[in-house]
């Protein structure tokens, strides 16, 4: 069904012309791969970023013809400003005598705000296993509890974790067959690929794909007012970064790592990537930073200890605090009940919500603040 699906949707996407150009956005490849899960549709129109606002009528007729073919009954269509290797980016036809300009540089789509987020925080890390997911949820939780509105978003489209941190299941629904009202629990609104695809279903997508879903999570979601909203992104330096640095007007990044040297090698990979993308790094937490002995009482130092506070001192960004490695924090994240909703009042949830104040005044710290008021009597 799946295959005879893809093919039928390009057949209705050829009836549709590319405006000031010659030909269908599929025969003048526009068009993303298509996938289709669970009656769903996900692909891109490559376009010039300039055109993006002109360009919005095409978006929508190419979102109705992917619902008018059976079987599907919901689809995420997203213009993109990539383009295929191999491909020029579509041009009006010019007049056969005019000259030819010369080729621009491609522009990068604009920052758009998204409406009610007041800022937006990237958890990131520079490798996998450093508990970055488990951080990003209890972070989230931690806003919440010192008073902020917050919520999540699961920018991992191939490993996402969130909806099992939260123990959330179920598919989202629509306000009004467009926006996704986003799932909850704990008080927490959360969004992720994982509510959309079943967790056994591989995410075999390139580039603009995985950017077409993580705008729609981002932009079509009905997320209400929020002070923060955290989003949990996938480990390294990849396709969502890049998305996330170039599209989405981040208020500062927050870097997890364990101790070890290893680990910290990567870490600082992560965070030269958003230096370079002029994204502030708002501070670095040491996970896993050490182990009491629930027998004894004894501290080890099993990664180490104090390596991210060095790392932070020397690239003179702030040191957020320290999580240590403990079998509560361990189990609750398995079973759905992250501590700092579990056990509120816990030394662990106490430490998160330290670590969120220390963001979120770094946050404050870098808005503009408003020009004075000159009263004339």
């Amino acid at each position: 069904m799946t295959d005879k699906a893809i093919t039928s949707i390009k057949d209705r996407l050829r009836s549709l012309t590319f405006p000031g150009a010659d030909g269908d956005i599929v025969s003048l490849g526009l068009v993303s791969d298509i996938f289709v899960s669970d009656g769903k549709a996900y692909f891109s129109l490559s376009v010039p970023a300039a055109r993006a606002q002109e360009l919005e009528p095409l978006r929508e007729a190419a979102e109705k013809a992917a619902l008018s073919v059976d079987g599907i009954k919901s689809a995420v269509v997203v213009l993109t400003a990539d383009k295929k290797a191999g491909e020029a980016p579509a041009q009006p036809a010019r007049p056969a005598q005019q000259t030819p300009r010369q080729p621009q540089r491609p522009q990068q789509p604009a920052k758009q705000e998204i409406p009610g987020i007041g800022a937006i925080v990237a958890v990131a890390s520079g490798k996998g296993g450093v508990g970055k997911s488990t951080t990003a949820v209890n972070l989230a939780l931690a806003f919440q509890a010192n008073g902020l509105r917050a919520a999540i978003l699961d920018a991992d489209i191939y490993g996402p974790s969130i909806p099992r941190l939260l123990q959330i299941s179920g598919k989202p629904k629509t306000s009004d067959g467009r926006r996704i009202i986003p799932m909850e629990n704990y008080g927490l609104k959360a969004m992720s690929m994982g509510f959309l695809v079943d967790e056994g279903t591989a995410m075999v997508w390139r580039g603009p794909m995985i950017q077409s879903a993580l705008l729609q999570m981002l932009r079509e979601v009905n997320w209400g007012d929020l002070d923060v909203l955290v989003v949990d992104m996938p480990p390294g330096t990849g396709d969502v970064q890049l998305t996330m640095a170039q599209q989405v007007p981040l208020a500062g990044s927050v870097i997890v790592s364990t101790p070890q040297d290893l680990a910290l090698l990567d870490a600082r990979k992560a965070i030269n990537m958003f230096a370079k993308v002029e994204i502030p790094v708002l501070g670095v937490v040491e996970n896993m930073s050490y182990f009491v002995c629930p027998d004894c009482g004894g501290r080890h130092d099993i990664f180490g200890h104090g390596g991210v506070r060095q790392e932070a001192e020397k690239i003179g960004a702030p040191f957020l605090g320290e999580i240590p490695l403990d079998m509560a924090i361990r189990e609750t994240s398995d079973a759905g009940t992250p501590v700092v909703a579990s056990a509120p009042d816990g030394v662990h949830a106490k430490a998160y919500r330290t670590i969120a104040e220390n963001v979120w005044n770094a946050i404050s710290s870098r808005k503009p603040r408003s020009a004075p008021e000159i009263v004339f009597e």
